[in-house]
């Protein structure tokens, strides 16, 4: 039986209250405020985790599916029977990343969920560059995507500094105030189509990390952990029970890889179909260009980082290079060969401990995360990387408990550099 919900269509934006899954909460902040100021007429991020969100996905979503699927499609029936959204005129984007992800099935899934929880009037928009769902996809302009380029990029931006930052700062709080503040800023500037082009970046890439370098902080040394995972785990609070303050409560500095590391990922993966496959020319050459831009956007932000003191990436080009020799390029599935390269550019950083975040039914992730550790401790011994299953059936304790496990050996670590750091 085929479960079908209305198409969304352009005409909708004018009154239609849009329901958008909160991932990553810096970077879809900003992105709210581009697609509003682009003709979306109320856009709303959701990021609830009661557990009725739980208890309403393991209603409509077998738990062998993938544990984002359940929690995002949890998050929308519990919106919908909230009260607080017209059903007539409310719609939903989900994201499809149009590989063999399973998450290039969780519009099919949704819309089975809406239909037989009584919500068939309800349209489910698709947000893709595959070419997914033609008649469903979510309305977009030009300068609509250089906005939401721009959100991923100065949200990465805010991320990176304000996570080196709060965990040295002098006056708790100060690096989550200046985050908000330009928060406020850039919001501002996307209503008023200011300074979100890629021409302007270097130059507010500058403006915002000079303000970050001017907080008063003490260096005192930290236990260094990196999160590297499946991309919802990794970044929702939500899909990791709020991994990011669990570290912070610690006392870790905390590095998270921005969410460009994906769509450059994505990028490259399209290019090198093209190339071995012939899948698509015209795709892999927007794909090729498009992978050139955001490289040489990314070497700006990390030339800024540096000229101000803080750690910044290598290219994107170069992290392409880490996995060798541990794992082949065309493992792609998922995050596949990201999710390893990743960890390597953090251990070669100084981000020797690593909580790697997947879903406990994401097979790929499995491969390229928990599969390669072994490999990656004999290239590098001081590695301490923590694998950590998200799924309805885990316990934040276990979960808790096993990553602290890996904070004592860290913290062990970090005593015997002392003597060095002194």
């Amino acid at each position: 039986m085929e479960y079908l919900t209305p198409n969304f269509t352009k005409e909708m934006l004018k009154d239609y209250t849009v329901l958008v899954p909160d991932m990553a909460p810096v970077q879809f902040a900003l992105a709210k405020a581009a697609l509003e100021s682009e003709g979306y007429h109320r856009v709303e991020l959701i990021g609830t985790s009661s557990p009725e969100v739980t208890r309403l996905g393991l209603r409509y979503v077998h738990n062998d599916t993938c544990y984002p699927a359940l929690i995002i499609i949890g998050q929308f029936l519990e919106a919908l029977e909230s009260g607080k959204y017209d059903p007539d005129h409310t719609a939903l984007i989900i994201s499809q990343s149009g590989g063999g992800c399973r998450a290039s099935n969780y519009i099919k899934l949704l819309r089975k969920a809406l239909v037989r929880a009584g919500y068939e009037n309800v349209p489910v928009a698709s947000a893709n560059a595959s070419g997914l769902e033609k008649d469903s996809v979510m309305p977009w302009t030009p300068r609509m995507l250089v906005k939401l380029l721009s959100a991923a990029e100065y949200g990465d931006l805010l991320m990176a500094l304000r996570n080196q930052v709060q965990a040295y700062e002098v006056h708790k709080g100060d690096a989550d105030a200046l985050m908000q503040r330009w928060l406020v800023k850039l919001d501002e500037w996307f209503r008023s189509s200011r300074n979100y082009a890629p021409h302007s970046y270097k130059k507010v890439f500058r403006k915002i990390t000079r303000d970050f370098a001017a907080i008063p902080v003490n260096k005192t040394p930290k236990v260094k952990v990196g999160i590297v995972g499946e991309i919802y785990v990794k970044f929702s609070p939500t899909g990791n029970n709020s991994l990011q303050k669990m570290l912070e409560d610690q006392g870790c500095e905390v590095n998270m890889p921005g969410l460009m590391g994906y769509a450059e990922y994505c990028c490259a993966n399209w290019k090198m179909d093209t190339e071995f496959y012939g899948i698509s020319p015209k795709m892999g050459k927007i794909a090729g260009a498009a992978l050139k831009l955001f490289n040489r956007i990314g070497n700006e932000m990390s030339a800024v980082l540096k000229e101000y003191g803080f750690y910044a990436p290598g290219s994107f080009y170069e992290l392409m290079e880490k996995p060798e020799g541990i794992l082949d390029l065309g493992t792609k599935m998922g995050e596949g060969w990201l999710l390893t390269a990743e960890m390597i550019e953090l251990i070669e950083g100084g981000y020797d401990s690593i909580v790697c975040a997947q879903p406990f039914g994401c097979l790929p992730n499995h491969i390229a995360g928990k599969g390669v550790i072994n490999r990656i401790r004999e290239r590098f011994p001081q590695a301490n990387i923590a694998p950590v299953d998200y799924d309805p059936s885990a316990t934040a304790v276990n979960q808790e408990n096993r990553i602290k496990l890996m904070l004592a050996v860290a913290r062990e670590n970090l005593k015997e550099k002392e003597p060095q750091n002194a």
